[in-house]
């Protein structure tokens, strides 16, 4: 019998394998984007958002697909998308192929993160809900770690061919452990929860909007924003490359390698965090945290002029990133756990997906328009609105 850890540590691993591509395009895209027969930085926004926004009537559908089959059949279907679409960044070299492309693989996604919201719904409680929400977020991490650090190292000294068929080929070697690593159990409401249908009809309430609201912006910052433009702003400062054991460090090697180290700590600190949030007399407490402290980091990171200064500041906001990310999916999860469980993660997943696919649609934009600087700034600002606003709402909450 399959312990209910041994579920979470599936699913994620089994995510794991899935974003690899996907990671590795975020470093890439934005430097090698004319090798991937893009003509205007535009095309660089519309490709890293498209997954994102195909993701927004999709994720209720998967929501249903999950009320009637397994999730085991969900993940198969996933991995299958996933390894089309790697090995697709690589052979076509046209723009609207390309997006057709990334709105698969946002098809994909909404498979394997519904998939694993659900199993870790199901599994948890609220002594380790957090702990379960941390295990889950960092394991599936380390694809990202994989995809960013090896997909940027090895373009700069490869190709973009060879980085994308040497991912697609992983995810077709862990079709045939999918079996092993996910179990056969379909998402099905219980007695209880049945019993409680007509009492969780009216589910949306300002807590939950508040919840909403939260991942929207955890999307919009660290999926979206943060993620797509994290390249350019090394490139911008990063004037004489570094070299190691005669290999040249472009900026692409070191935004991967800064963006692998959050995801190579995440399964150690995600959880510590999450234990910590489970013990917690207030969840709010701890997300002022990434919201005060990661607004006011955001400002300062988009001035910065040494490079040095810049790492040491880019990996100080990816700690601030990996509570943001954890508090957030553990306040969805417990309010889902008390509600529709369906209707509240999906809802949660759609929120976040819209702020992730706006990221780099705005950044871009901003971009052509102003500068980097501009978009660290705004971005910064919206976080601390944020904070303040969790502080007004929390204070209401507490003296009605």
């Amino acid at each position: 019998m399959v312990s209910q850890k041994s579920r979470v540590v599936g699913i994620a691993l089994i995510t794991a394998i899935g974003v690899m591509g996907d990671s590795m395009l975020f470093v890439v895209l934005p430097i090698y984007w004319e090798e991937f027969g893009l003509t205007a930085l535009w095309q660089i926004g519309i490709l890293l958002s498209i997954n994102r926004f195909i993701r927004l009537p999709i994720n209720p559908l998967v929501g249903l697909f999950y009320q009637h089959y397994q999730i085991r059949t969900g993940m198969f279907f996933a991995v299958i998308l996933a390894v089309l679409t790697t090995m697709s960044y690589g052979l076509l070299h046209q723009f609207w192929l390309l997006v057709i492309m990334r709105a698969l693989w946002g098809v994909a996604w909404s498979l394997l993160r519904l998939g694993g919201y659900l199993t870790v719904i199901d599994v948890a409680n609220h002594q380790n809900r957090g702990n379960y929400v941390g295990l889950y977020n960092g394991l599936w991490g380390l694809g990202g770690l994989v995809g960013m650090l090896a997909g940027g190292l090895l373009v700069d000294q490869t190709s973009v061919v060879f980085v994308t068929s040497l991912f697609a080929l992983v995810g077709l070697l862990v079709l045939p452990a999918i079996s092993f690593l996910v179990p056969g159990i379909k998402h099905t409401k219980n007695e209880e929860e049945k019993e409680k249908d007509y009492e969780r009809a009216n589910w949306f309430t300002p807590y939950i909007g508040m919840v909403l609201l939260t991942g929207m912006s955890m999307g919009f910052i660290v999926f979206g924003l943060f993620a797509s433009t994290l390249s350019p702003l090394i490139e911008r400062v990063y004037t004489d490359e570094w070299t190691i054991l005669q290999i040249t460090l472009g900026a692409a090697t070191l935004a991967g390698m800064i963006q692998a180290i959050r995801w190579g700590w995440d399964p150690f600190i995600a959880p510590l965090v999450g234990k910590i949030l489970d013990s917690a007399k207030s969840m709010v407490s701890i997300l002022f945290i990434p919201l005060f402290g990661g607004g006011i980091l955001l400002i300062f990171l988009g001035n910065i002029e040494s490079i040095i200064i810049l790492i040491v500041g880019l990996l100080v906001f990816q700690l601030i990133s990996t509570m943001f990310v954890t508090t957030t999916d553990t306040l969805a999860t417990s309010a889902a756990a008390r509600t529709d469980r369906v209707k509240m993660i999906t809802a949660h997943t759609v929120v976040v997906d819209v702020g992730a696919a706006l990221g780099p649609f705005v950044s871009y934009l901003i971009l052509e328009l102003y500068s980097l600087t501009a978009i660290y700034y705004i971005s910064g600002s919206l976080l601390i609105l944020l904070g303040g606003s969790w502080f007004i709402f929390n204070r209401r909450r507490l003296s009605e």
